[in-house]
């Protein structure tokens, strides 16, 4: 039913709503009957008796926005194709192959379920047939990861922040450094990965510059051929940090650098106390797309050690994405196995960092 609360003084509409009772309850006058209530001065009179879809109308007025709705599913319909054929399936297959046994990427096929795949991988069960335990994942690749992560994100995004701020200054050459600091990005990673491993060679430009015979790469200790490695993903990764928070730095409102300025405030104290807050959102979406980059590694890997694994020497500079891609043919159980292990550190550590970010991150 629709009703129509009147001001019995000037005749005016107060409410103009559906209800599906001819008494209902009204927030400022409590409950109200059909007709003349002299106590509240007011009068209740039916109008329309006709149902109305609730989800579309509110107060007999057709709400256009919510009825067109299957516009916008219809505008966002290719992109959600592409997600659910490239994204969801993949994702709900690779964790279905997880717990397949024996499973043939050729036919399909499978001897049943089984968790064997995780003991197997995380070297609590024996490879079948054999006495051998499965330790590449646990003893070099997970640690591997680990380290890469630690080490080059708070790094790469600390380094690109004084960047930044530079660049900042840097009115007049901005554009120049810019362009010059973004070429890493645009230049192809394998390419750039097999530079780094000339320059770090035995008898490449690092040993020549410091007079040494260090042994970076090939057969080289896991902690010494860590340095080129961090120091390529660093420098590789730079150029779009540096273009997100530069982006954000022109963003700041003036009056703050201003005020401390005024206030004779030293510059790191304006780097702690101002730049760093004001750029916290720009900070929050670089760590969480950096974390996840980082357990993902593989290029950089592949760039300078040239397949660990099976070059001499390099068997200890595994990462969980090479050693999923190492037993995609062969083990494919096994390497679904391991993916699903890198998705759910993952997705613990980017729920991590969006919980914590909820007392640091300023809006």
């Amino acid at each position: 039913m629709n009703f129509k609360l009147f001001n019995k003084k000037n005749d005016s509409t107060i409410v103009n709503e559906e209800f599906s009772k001819s008494t209902f309850t009204d927030s400022t006058y409590g409950e109200l009957n059909e007709g003349l209530n002299e106590k509240e001065n007011i009068t209740v009179n039916i109008v329309s008796r006709k149902k109305v879809n609730k989800n579309y109308q509110v107060g007999g007025v057709l709400d256009q926005e919510q009825s067109n709705n299957w516009k916008a599913w219809l505008y966002l319909a290719p992109v959600l194709i592409l997600m659910a054929v490239f994204l969801i399936y993949p994702l709900i297959n690779t964790i279905a192959i997880s717990f397949m046994e024996n499973y043939s990427n050729v036919t399909g096929a499978s001897d049943g379920f089984t968790f064997d795949n995780f003991a197997i991988v995380l070297g609590l069960k024996p490879i079948p047939g054999t006495d051998v335990y499965e330790t590449n994942l646990v003893r070099y690749a997970i640690p591997n990861t680990f380290i890469i992560v630690f080490v080059t994100v708070p790094l790469s995004i600390v380094i690109a922040l004084l960047i930044s701020v530079l660049l900042n200054k840097l009115k007049w050459f901005q554009k120049i450094y810019q362009t010059i600091f973004f070429l890493p990005y645009v230049t192809n990673a394998i390419a750039v990965g097999m530079v780094f491993s000339v320059l770090f060679d035995t008898n490449g430009l690092v040993n020549y510059i410091f007079n040494s015979d260090t042994i970076w790469i090939y057969n080289a200790d896991r902690w010494v051929a860590m340095i080129p490695l961090c120091i390529y993903i660093v420098w590789s990764s730079l150029p779009f940090k540096i273009l997100i928070l530069l982006s954000g730095l022109q963003n700041v409102d003036k009056q703050y650098y201003q005020a401390a300025k005024i206030d004779a405030a030293p510059q790191w104290k304006v780097l702690t106390k101002i730049t760093v807050p004001a750029l916290s959102p720009q900070i929050l979406y670089l760590m969480v797309t950096s974390f996840i980059g980082a357990f993902k590694e593989y290029t950089a890997v592949v760039g300078l050690f040239n397949n660990p694994g099976t070059s001499p020497g390099t068997y200890n500079m595994y990462t969980m994405v090479y050693y999923i891609y190492d037993n995609l043919n062969i083990h494919t159980s096994r390497a679904a196995a391991a993916a699903v292990i890198l998705f759910a550190i993952i997705l613990v550590f980017t729920f991590l960092q969006l919980w914590l970010s909820k007392r640091r991150v300023t809006y």
